[in-house]
């Protein structure tokens, strides 16, 4: 098999959590190097890896052809628009970029030398979110009247990565969770007609936004709201969608990254399978109003096929999911 030779820039939660494991697993994927600037623990899990120091060793190595950009936010743009230039095929993490603008330079300087930019959205991978589109592609629910989408955490206290607590391009909730609930919102419901964002900052001392509430209106009436924090105590559901013959209601799982974190690889048993107590509950009114409820069970999901259709891409042409329109409107969006 051609394999795709493969280098990420950052080794950190993201590099060994979401990245490496999938292109040390996939056969269409080489993972041939890492950025590491002090300890070298890259090297001690995949020993057959170069090790650089620094990220433009890494892109300037003739000999990777994708380069994974996972460094802090306000970086995306920078080292993205030099792997490109470089003639690298990119995978950058969310936010693509800070601004709309930069986003329409990195696919232009894509095109100009032939190569993809790929943005990494993960959560379109997710199981609990593959439950809502499986639901909504049904046509269960009738015509749409209203979505809340929520990514929730507790977090009190200062977290201690410092690009995201910093007022710099890119920092705070907004930038951090703001663009999964997006992509997976204008994925499912498309482009809107307006919106309008409200953020909020009441951690102590917080030197950046820790709420984030955006409102979308489409124009069949459809009202959709993300909602993202860091001080909710007692998560509420993550997916509610009702329409005019019913409603669907899910919590958020993250089971992936959960059984990551724990060490689980891609394609170990019950990898991506979520506990039966996770299931999504469907409620369906009948035309003469009786009302039936159905538990749904998700399917099993895995983010190596985020890693699949990259591949595909590159190596067979084909078109990957996410595209530039959805993510120049996102950023359009997060942008102020």
């Amino acid at each position: 098999m051609n394999t795709i030779k493969s280098g990420i820039l950052s080794f950190g939660m993201s590099g060994q959590i979401f990245h490496a494991p999938f292109l040390d697993t996939h056969q269409g994927f080489e993972l041939c190097a890492v950025v590491e600037r002090s300890k070298k623990k890259a090297k001690s899990i995949y020993p057959q890896i170069k090790s650089y120091d620094s990220v433009d060793d890494l892109i300037v190595d003739d000999s990777i052809e994708l380069v994974v950009v996972n460094t802090p936010n306000v970086t995306h743009f920078e080292f993205a628009l030099k792997a490109l230039q470089a003639k690298k095929h990119v995978l950058v993490e969310k936010p693509f970029a800070i601004t709309s603008e930069e986003a329409k330079h990195l696919y232009q300087v894509a095109r100009e030398n032939n190569v993809q930019i790929f943005p990494y959205h993960n959560r379109r991978y997710d199981s609990d979110f593959l439950s809502v589109k499986s639901v909504l592609e049904s046509g269960q629910l009738g015509d749409l009247v209203e979505a809340h989408f929520r990514f929730d955490r507790y977090k009190l206290e200062l977290g201690s990565k410092i690009p995201k607590e910093t007022p710099v391009p890119g920092g705070g909730l907004l930038y951090d969770l703001g663009p999964h609930i997006l992509d997976q919102s204008l994925s499912l419901f498309g482009k809107p007609e307006k919106w309008e964002k409200n953020l909020g900052h009441f951690r102590p001392n917080t030197k950046v936004d820790d709420y984030a509430n955006i409102h979308l209106t489409y124009p069949s009436g459809l009202q959709v709201f993300l909602t993202g924090s860091l001080l909710v105590a007692a998560p509420l559901p993550s997916f509610v969608v009702h329409g005019t013959q019913g409603s669907y209601i899910k919590n958020r799982t993250d089971v992936q990254e959960k059984q990551l974190s724990e060490g689980m690889r891609p394609g170990d048993t019950g990898y991506g399978i979520e506990s039966d107590e996770a299931e999504g509950m469907l409620t369906i009114v009948s035309s003469d109003g009786e009302k039936t409820q159905k538990r749904i069970q998700a399917e099993p999901s895995s983010y190596m096929h985020l890693f699949e259709d990259v591949y595909q891409a590159i190596r067979e042409g084909k078109s990957y999911p996410v595209t530039e329109d959805q993510i120049i409107q996102q950023l359009e969006i997060l942008e102020k």
